[in-house]
């Protein structure tokens, strides 16, 4: 149960990351959007309503939450650039899974959301000086986390997504 909630591993911050991991990641961040409407790609309305895993969300529900919290991470990030360590405020993700949005939506419109988000987090991540990744926001729950961090964990985050859907479409045979 454990390999089918966490398929990549659990995320661990790194701290600190030079030039090269900083580019490495922002690539990552590039690539999610593709790389999710490919793991989506020809699955029917029957498949995007199957959960990845027993009690897990839905398929429908992943492509919803990666778009609402790549939402999140875009707004934190604007937010630790132009304000001193501001507090930012959590989401709770399973409520917003049981909306009627997130459960009903075509994915199609969190795909398009998720990949125009994902093109100007992009752009701002690619044009701010090396110091800035060490500019910090407070989180209720986790305390500082750097934009290194926060970096590091988006990138982490879209990965862990979308091989829920890659994998559990390998379990299927879809």
């Amino acid at each position: 149960m454990e390999q089918l909630r966490y398929p990549i591993g659990e995320f661990k911050r790194e701290g600190k990351l030079d030039e090269l991991a900083r580019a490495s990641l922002i690539g990552m961040l590039s690539q999610a959007p593709a790389l999710l409407s490919q793991a989506v790609s020809g699955l029917t309305e029957q498949q995007q309503d199957s959960p990845y895993r027993p009690d897990g969300w839905t398929v429908r529900q992943v492509v919803h939450h990666l778009a609402d919290a790549s939402m999140n991470g875009y707004i934190r990030t604007k937010l630790l650039l132009t304000e001193e360590q501001p507090m930012v405020k959590p989401f709770d993700e399973d409520s917003w899974a049981q909306l009627p949005d997130t459960k009903n939506a075509p994915i199609e419109l969190s795909l398009t959301l998720h990949d125009r988000l994902h093109r100007r987090w992009v752009m701002l991540l690619k044009s701010i000086p090396a110091g800035s990744f060490e500019r910090s926001y407070n989180h209720p729950a986790n305390g500082l986390w750097s934009l290194d961090d926060a970096l590091a964990f988006f990138a982490w985050h879209n990965r862990h997504h979308t091989t829920h859907i890659t994998s559990l479409r390998k379990r299927m045979d879809w």
